[in-house]
């Protein structure tokens, strides 16, 4: 089958398993992936060749507009500082601890090419996060924090990634760069965005009682926002972001519940999509990971991944559990200037829910596959199919483990909390 054919044919295996989803009563994503697998092995089946930028480009905008366009700028402002907190420092946190398990578990593996290993799977998904914990009886609050984690925390890995790489082509590590260049991509980004932002704002002002063409601006103004961010060298996610979330507080007070109701229903439709086709194609490329790997290092590389699961998922534990308590002595001590909300405050159930909802998934696909296949020199990039597949196969586990079990922890930790408040 052609490309085309090939995308028309999942797309149609996505509306369906929709349906079967809620008979088998299995999360819709995990579904997906295992169907994406199972799909990738059948004989005759094309390779769809995954390209890091098309993905970044048509699957990004959209999904990180619509998730931070519907979150609550309140409540985000309210949980900045965990939110803050996961979203840059436990990134780069989880990074390094990666990379530390990689250099020492994996034969071949230098310090240059543990960071990039880390620094790919240092993020969890704004896609996979959302997908799990929809329909889940989460508190507001933990949406909140997971959802606005997701939506920012690209940026960091992404920066992260960027100079690991540049490590294994030869350049020297500076912090101090490395840092300025973080603040940059963040500023830029946020400036860029709240820009369009203002443009959009003002164009909308304007032709607001045309419906198609209101809703049809709404609709490319993520696209540009994060090519026009790109194109200038800053974060297009956070431009993205930025965008979705001054555009939310502006259709609040000038937007009719028609013009809402409508714009609601088409982007529900263009997210259920594009949400079918990145959980399908992350399973349908497993099959071609897999095919540049020796037979006889396929289960050690299964057997790393696994550790740096568990890995990942102690460093996110541990760093929201220390946050926890932070927030709590920071509430707690009278002499500070800026107190911390109550409603700001952590406790164990949603700790867990947070700690238990770190899934990887397309960005870290991308980001893996995006991996330079020469150094400029032109020798092959050491390593690369490994840290491919090492990482497709975390970005499997996390999603189908993680995601399989969190409906379970979530019913039990309600339970226990209805039990302790009757």
């Amino acid at each position: 089958m052609e490309n085309y054919s090939i995308i028309i044919f999942i797309l149609a295996i996505v509306i369906g398993l929709s349906a079967f989803a809620d008979k088998a009563k299995l999360p819709y994503h995990i579904l997906l992936v295992i169907v994406g697998i199972a799909i990738g092995f059948i004989p005759t089946m094309s390779e769809i060749e995954i390209n890091p930028e098309i993905i970044f480009l048509i699957f990004l905008p959209p999904l990180l507009y619509d998730a931070s366009f519907n979150i609550s700028p309140k409540d985000f402002k309210t949980n900045i500082n965990t939110i803050g907190t996961l979203a840059v420092s436990l990134v780069f946190l989880t990074a390094a601890g990666i990379a530390v398990v990689a250099y020492y578990i994996i034969p071949g593996m230098t310090w240059p090419l543990a960071f990039v290993l880390g620094a790919i799977l240092s993020a969890t998904d704004a896609v996979a996060a959302i997908s799990v914990t929809k329909g889940l009886k989460l508190s507001h609050k933990t949406l909140t924090i997971l959802e606005g984690e997701s939506l920012i925390n690209d940026a960091s890995a992404l920066v992260a990634y960027r100079f690991a790489v540049a490590a294994v082509m030869g350049s020297s590590f500076i912090i101090w760069k490395a840092t300025l260049e973080f603040i940059l991509l963040l500023g830029g980004g946020f400036l860029v965005g709240f820009t369009l932002a203002k443009i959009l704002a003002f164009i909308l002002n304007r032709v607001q009682k045309n419906i198609n063409v209101t809703i049809s601006f709404m609709l490319l103004m993520p696209f540009v926002a994060y090519l026009v961010a790109e194109n200038l060298h800053v974060s297009g996610v956070i431009a993205v972001v930025v965008l979705g979330l001054t555009i939310a507080r502006f259709s609040k007070k000038i937007f009719p519940e028609s013009l809402k109701n409508q714009s609601r229903s088409l982007w529900d439709i263009i997210i259920f999509l594009l949400n079918g086709l990145i959980f399908i194609l992350i399973g349908l490329n497993f099959r071609y990971v897999l095919k540049h790997i020796d037979n006889g290092m396929v289960l050690p590389y299964i057997g790393y991944a696994v550790i740096i699961t568990i890995v990942a998922l102690l460093i996110r534990m541990a760093r929201i559990f220390l946050q926890k308590i932070n927030l709590q002595k920071a509430f707690q001590n009278t002499k500070r200037k800026r107190r911390v909300s109550e409603h700001a405050l952590l406790d164990t159930n949603n700790s867990i829910i947070l700690s238990w909802s770190g899934m990887r998934g397309i960005v870290s696909l991308a980001i893996a596959i995006g991996i330079p296949k020469q150094l400029e020199d032109g020798t092959p990039f050491p390593e690369r199919d490994a840290i491919i597949f090492i990482s497709v196969a975390v970005v499997l586990l996390t999603l189908i483990g993680q995601g399989l079990t969190l409906p379970w922890i979530v019913k039990k930790l309600n339970l226990k909390q209805e039990e302790s408040q009757s």
